[in-house]
Protein backbone atom coordinates (compact mmCIF):
# COMPACT_ATOMS: atom_id res chain seq x y z
CA UNK A 1 0.00 0.00 0.00
CA UNK A 2 1.31 3.63 -0.76
CA UNK A 3 2.41 5.68 2.34
CA UNK A 4 0.24 8.34 1.22
CA UNK A 5 -2.71 5.72 1.39
CA UNK A 6 -1.80 4.83 4.64
CA UNK A 7 -1.65 8.65 5.83
CA UNK A 8 -4.67 9.19 4.44
CA UNK A 9 -6.04 7.43 7.28
CA UNK A 10 -4.14 8.36 9.91
CA UNK A 11 -4.90 10.69 13.03
CA UNK A 12 -1.97 12.28 13.47
CA UNK A 13 -1.23 12.57 17.25
CA UNK A 14 0.77 14.11 20.09
CA UNK A 15 -1.07 13.75 23.54
CA UNK A 16 2.31 14.16 25.43
CA UNK A 17 1.50 15.76 29.11
CA UNK A 18 4.65 18.01 27.85
CA UNK A 19 3.48 18.79 24.49
CA UNK A 20 3.69 22.49 23.93
CA UNK A 21 2.58 24.94 20.95
CA UNK A 22 5.35 24.90 18.95
CA UNK A 23 5.14 21.08 18.81
CA UNK A 24 1.14 21.17 18.72
CA UNK A 25 1.64 23.45 15.43
CA UNK A 26 4.44 21.21 13.94
CA UNK A 27 2.34 18.40 14.30
CA UNK A 28 -0.88 20.51 12.58
CA UNK A 29 1.59 21.38 9.70
CA UNK A 30 2.49 17.91 9.12
CA UNK A 31 -0.80 16.86 9.13
CA UNK A 32 -1.66 19.24 6.46
CA UNK A 33 1.51 18.91 4.53
CA UNK A 34 0.70 15.17 4.22
CA UNK A 35 -3.07 15.06 4.24
CA UNK A 36 -3.55 12.67 7.17
CA UNK A 37 -7.07 12.21 8.35
CA UNK A 38 -6.62 14.15 11.86
CA UNK A 39 -4.35 15.77 14.21
CA UNK A 40 -5.06 14.65 17.24
CA UNK A 41 -4.03 17.25 20.41
CA UNK A 42 -4.78 17.70 23.67
CA UNK A 43 -8.16 19.80 24.41
CA UNK A 44 -6.28 22.59 25.94
CA UNK A 45 -4.71 23.28 22.40
CA UNK A 46 -8.09 22.79 19.86
CA UNK A 47 -9.01 25.96 19.69
CA UNK A 48 -5.56 27.37 18.93
CA UNK A 49 -5.04 24.98 16.63
CA UNK A 50 -8.48 25.13 14.71
CA UNK A 51 -7.57 28.43 14.52
CA UNK A 52 -4.18 27.94 12.73
CA UNK A 53 -5.14 25.18 10.25
CA UNK A 54 -9.08 26.37 9.58
CA UNK A 55 -10.49 23.45 7.15
CA UNK A 56 -7.31 22.66 6.26
CA UNK A 57 -7.35 19.45 8.26
CA UNK A 58 -9.57 17.76 10.97
CA UNK A 59 -8.86 18.20 14.56
CA UNK A 60 -9.49 16.09 16.75
CA UNK A 61 -9.28 15.74 20.57
CA UNK A 62 -9.72 13.28 23.86
CA UNK A 63 -12.44 12.94 26.44
CA UNK A 64 -12.27 11.29 29.71
CA UNK A 65 -8.54 10.91 28.85
CA UNK A 66 -6.62 8.42 29.45
CA UNK A 67 -8.18 6.74 32.64
CA UNK A 68 -11.68 7.16 31.40
CA UNK A 69 -13.01 7.58 35.29
CA UNK A 70 -14.48 10.82 34.86
CA UNK A 71 -18.24 11.29 35.32
CA UNK A 72 -20.44 11.02 32.43
CA UNK A 73 -21.23 14.90 33.33
CA UNK A 74 -17.82 15.48 32.87
CA UNK A 75 -17.20 13.76 29.66
CA UNK A 76 -20.53 15.51 28.46
CA UNK A 77 -18.76 18.69 28.89
CA UNK A 78 -15.77 18.51 28.17
CA UNK A 79 -17.15 16.81 24.56
CA UNK A 80 -18.99 20.18 24.24
CA UNK A 81 -16.27 22.09 25.07
CA UNK A 82 -14.58 20.70 22.32
CA UNK A 83 -17.15 21.01 20.12
CA UNK A 84 -17.34 25.01 20.91
CA UNK A 85 -13.65 25.29 20.58
CA UNK A 86 -13.53 23.46 16.99
CA UNK A 87 -13.55 19.79 17.32
CA UNK A 88 -14.25 18.10 14.67
CA UNK A 89 -13.60 14.80 16.21
CA UNK A 90 -13.34 13.00 19.89
CA UNK A 91 -11.84 10.25 20.91
CA UNK A 92 -13.80 9.61 24.66
CA UNK A 93 -12.27 6.42 26.53
CA UNK A 94 -14.88 4.36 28.46
CA UNK A 95 -15.24 3.53 31.89
CA UNK A 96 -13.60 0.72 32.43
CA UNK A 97 -14.25 0.26 36.08
CA UNK A 98 -18.19 -0.17 35.01
CA UNK A 99 -17.23 -3.08 32.80
CA UNK A 100 -15.21 -4.88 35.18
CA UNK A 101 -18.59 -4.36 37.30
CA UNK A 102 -20.50 -5.95 33.98
CA UNK A 103 -22.57 -2.28 34.09
CA UNK A 104 -22.42 -2.91 30.11
CA UNK A 105 -26.09 -0.55 30.12
CA UNK A 106 -24.00 2.23 31.76
CA UNK A 107 -21.46 2.33 29.72
CA UNK A 108 -23.46 2.42 26.71
CA UNK A 109 -25.55 5.27 27.91
CA UNK A 110 -22.60 7.15 28.93
CA UNK A 111 -21.10 6.82 25.37
CA UNK A 112 -24.94 7.70 23.82
CA UNK A 113 -24.79 10.86 26.12
CA UNK A 114 -21.44 12.08 24.64
CA UNK A 115 -22.48 11.37 21.17
CA UNK A 116 -25.54 13.71 22.00
CA UNK A 117 -22.98 16.55 23.04
CA UNK A 118 -20.73 15.50 19.74
CA UNK A 119 -23.94 15.86 17.54
CA UNK A 120 -22.93 15.70 14.01
CA UNK A 121 -19.10 15.25 15.08
CA UNK A 122 -17.33 11.41 15.11
CA UNK A 123 -17.19 10.24 17.97
CA UNK A 124 -14.31 7.60 18.45
CA UNK A 125 -14.43 5.35 21.84
CA UNK A 126 -11.67 3.74 23.21
CA UNK A 127 -11.90 0.57 24.90
CA UNK A 128 -9.04 -0.11 26.45
CA UNK A 129 -8.55 -3.52 24.98
CA UNK A 130 -5.57 -4.63 26.80
CA UNK A 131 -7.49 -4.21 30.13
CA UNK A 132 -10.32 -6.34 28.92
CA UNK A 133 -11.35 -9.85 28.53
CA UNK A 134 -12.32 -11.18 25.40
CA UNK A 135 -16.03 -11.64 26.36
CA UNK A 136 -15.87 -7.66 27.49
CA UNK A 137 -13.94 -6.63 24.11
CA UNK A 138 -17.24 -8.51 22.69
CA UNK A 139 -20.00 -6.74 25.13
CA UNK A 140 -18.23 -2.85 24.25
CA UNK A 141 -18.42 -3.89 20.59
CA UNK A 142 -22.20 -4.09 21.41
CA UNK A 143 -22.31 -0.90 23.21
CA UNK A 144 -20.39 1.00 20.88
CA UNK A 145 -22.73 -0.58 18.38
CA UNK A 146 -26.03 0.36 20.43
CA UNK A 147 -24.78 4.05 21.11
CA UNK A 148 -24.90 4.85 18.01
CA UNK A 149 -20.82 6.04 17.80
CA UNK A 150 -18.75 5.77 14.81
CA UNK A 151 -15.57 3.99 16.00
CA UNK A 152 -14.40 1.98 18.33
CA UNK A 153 -10.78 2.45 19.10
CA UNK A 154 -8.18 0.18 20.75
CA UNK A 155 -6.11 1.89 22.92
CA UNK A 156 -5.13 4.86 24.71
CA UNK A 157 -1.29 4.40 24.43
CA UNK A 158 -1.21 5.34 28.01
CA UNK A 159 -1.90 2.06 29.65
CA UNK A 160 -0.17 -1.02 29.64
CA UNK A 161 -0.82 -1.98 25.78
CA UNK A 162 -1.71 -0.80 22.07
CA UNK A 163 -2.96 -2.25 19.53
CA UNK A 164 -2.92 -5.83 18.47
CA UNK A 165 -4.22 -7.54 15.30
CA UNK A 166 -6.22 -10.08 17.26
CA UNK A 167 -8.34 -7.52 18.97
CA UNK A 168 -9.02 -5.08 15.75
CA UNK A 169 -9.74 -8.90 14.00
CA UNK A 170 -12.16 -9.29 17.01
CA UNK A 171 -13.96 -5.84 16.42
CA UNK A 172 -14.36 -6.42 12.87
CA UNK A 173 -16.64 -9.43 13.75
CA UNK A 174 -18.59 -7.90 16.42
CA UNK A 175 -19.44 -4.68 15.91
CA UNK A 176 -21.92 -3.01 13.33
CA UNK A 177 -22.27 -2.46 9.91
CA UNK A 178 -21.72 1.21 10.34
CA UNK A 179 -19.19 1.21 13.23
CA UNK A 180 -15.37 1.81 12.03
CA UNK A 181 -12.43 0.42 13.59
CA UNK A 182 -9.94 2.36 15.00
CA UNK A 183 -6.08 0.98 15.95
CA UNK A 184 -3.90 2.81 18.16
CA UNK A 185 -0.46 2.56 20.30
CA UNK A 186 2.32 1.48 19.14
CA UNK A 187 2.22 1.28 15.40
CA UNK A 188 5.84 1.66 14.52
CA UNK A 189 6.15 0.27 10.89
CA UNK A 190 4.30 0.65 7.46
CA UNK A 191 3.54 -3.42 7.53
CA UNK A 192 1.92 -2.63 10.63
CA UNK A 193 -0.15 -0.35 9.68
CA UNK A 194 -0.77 -2.15 6.76
CA UNK A 195 -1.79 -5.73 8.31
CA UNK A 196 -4.37 -3.72 10.70
CA UNK A 197 -5.89 -1.92 7.58
CA UNK A 198 -6.08 -5.30 6.22
CA UNK A 199 -7.84 -6.63 9.09
CA UNK A 200 -10.60 -4.19 9.17
CA UNK A 201 -9.21 -0.78 11.16
CA UNK A 202 -10.24 2.35 8.68
CA UNK A 203 -8.22 4.60 11.02
CA UNK A 204 -4.78 4.39 12.99
CA UNK A 205 -3.82 6.31 15.46
CA UNK A 206 -0.16 6.89 15.20
CA UNK A 207 2.56 9.66 15.01
CA UNK A 208 5.24 7.49 13.76
CA UNK A 209 4.15 7.17 10.33
CA UNK A 210 4.26 10.49 9.87
CA UNK A 211 7.79 10.57 10.89
CA UNK A 212 8.66 8.04 8.52
CA UNK A 213 6.62 10.12 6.18
CA UNK A 214 8.99 12.74 7.22
CA UNK A 215 11.99 11.07 6.93
CA UNK A 216 11.32 10.02 3.25
CA UNK A 217 11.20 13.34 2.60
CA UNK A 218 14.65 14.29 3.96
CA UNK A 219 16.08 11.40 2.10
CA UNK A 220 14.95 12.71 -1.09
CA UNK A 221 15.90 16.36 -0.67
CA UNK A 222 19.34 15.09 0.60
CA UNK A 223 19.60 12.92 -2.56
Amino acid sequence: MELSKILEMADHTLLAQTAVWEEIRTACDDAVRLHTASVCIPPSYVKQAKEYVGDRTAVCTVVGFPNGYNTTAVKVYETEDAVKNGADEIDMVINIGWVKDKKYDAVEEEIRAVKRAAGDKVLKVIVEACLLSEEEKVRMCRAVTCAGADYIKTSTGFSKGGAVFEDVKLFSEHVGERVKIKAAGGIGSLETAEEFLRLGASRLGTSRIVKIAKEREHDRRND
